[in-house]
């Protein structure tokens, strides 16, 4: 049997170098990941998992359920009794459809909770059949703690330039050009699944759990050169449901600002793009406009809902601007970004791909 243990700090050098080849762990290893392998339960796995793991469940979410029930109703003897059949006949079942053409160097990293009885029963058969297996001692409990603990560190030695601008400015489409020209760029935005307002969920998508946003994030965090540049967009303190770290939203906001301006009508143009999907479904831009009532008044929001219902979108879109929007950005944005100040202003003539590549070819220069 050939079954290697590993503790988490050194899983997360094989982690990063597993998800992204060209990271490289910096250590000489005999460890050579060909997959990583979460033996949890669906659920848990949806909720969050190891960057790139995928799941094959030594019990799925039903059959975990009545293997607690019975720990708790009958006794641990019965329910492991029980609990044997299920995993047996599981990891039966991922042998034969996912083994069985493996070549003999494949060498798996195995995690479940806390690395105990799912992931030691799969390492088992596995390293019986005489793949090298690697456990993550700890599992995914460890692997959770241990990524908390490194995001603080990660974004200590970061150079970030802060991209500030209000609504309908172009800062996440500066960001994509700049990304496109070469620079580093951190995008939370589209790590978080969130455009960042109150009509920033993009319908037909879902926001990852708290979770699973702090690993993608820990996972991007890792992959950028600290020697280097980084773009970012300023932020709130939360984009959407989900909250950004607090020692990522400090390093923000105590970092150098660009200040990217772009006139009103411009500004417009962009979101009725950036959110066309509000101009063909009238009524779910109605009902996203409900939550501002409390801030702007029902008058405020009836209006729009009549100019909405004329097709005259453009004006909702200027006044929801010039009314909520520009005022919001105006009063926090100095008392939040400490150098926004002696930001470094980026005027963009239009909205076009021409012009923002311009700014993003100057920022960078």
């Amino acid at each position: 049997m050939s079954v290697q243990t590993i503790n988490v700090a050194e899983a997360l050098k094989h982690i990063k170098t597993f998800a992204n080849p060209h990271h490289g762990t910096g250590t000489q290893s005999n460890i050579k990941l060909s997959q990583i392998i979460d033996a949890r339960s669906p659920s848990e796995f949806a909720l969050d998992r190891l960057p790139g793991a995928v799941n094959w469940p030594v019990l799925n979410d039903e059959e975990r359920a009545l293997i607690g029930t019975m720990y708790k109703q009958v006794n641990s003897f019965e329910a492991q009794k029980k609990g044997a059949g299920l995993v047996a006949a599981n990891i039966a079942q991922h042998i034969e459809q996912k083994v069985l053409e493996l070549p003999r160097d494949w060498q798996p990293l195995i995690y479940c909770w806390r690395g105990g009885k799912r992931s030691g029963s799969l390492c088992t058969v596995l390293g019986a059949i005489g793949f090298k297996v690697v456990l993550l001692e700890g599992g995914y409990k460890a692997f959770r703690s241990a990524i908390i603990e490194d995001i603080p560190l990660c974004v200590e030695y970061l150079n970030f330039r802060v991209v500030c601008g209000p609504t309908g400015s172009g800062k996440t489409y500066l960001l994509h050009k700049l990304k496109e020209q070469g620079a580093q760029v951190l995008d939370l935005e589209e790590i978080a699944v969130h455009r960042s307002s109150v009509l920033g969920k993009i319908p037909g998508t879902s926001q990852p759990s708290q979770k699973a946003f702090e690993t993608s994030l820990w996972f991007a965090l890792n992959q950028l050169d600290a020697s280097r540049v980084i773009y970012v967009e300023s932020e709130s303190r939360k984009i959407g449901n989900l909250n950004i770290p607090e020692s990522l939203i400090k390093k923000m906001r105590s970092s150098p600002c660009i200040d990217l301006q772009l006139s009103l009508p411009e500004r417009v143009k962009l979101l009725l793009n950036e959110y066309h999907f509000f101009v063909k479904n009238s009524a779910l831009f109605m009902q996203r406009l409900e939550a501002l009532i409390p801030l702007l008044g029902k008058e405020v929001i009836s209006r729009w809902n009549a100019w909405i219902e004329q097709g005259d979108t453009p004006k909702v879109v200027e006044e929801l601007l010039s009314l909520h929007y520009d005022p919001a950005y105006s009063g926090s944005i100095g008392r939040n970004f400490e150098q926004f100040g002696d930001a470094k202003v980026c005027t963009v003539e239009n909205y076009s791909s021409e012009e923002f590549v311009r700014a993003a070819r100057g920022l960078i220069a």
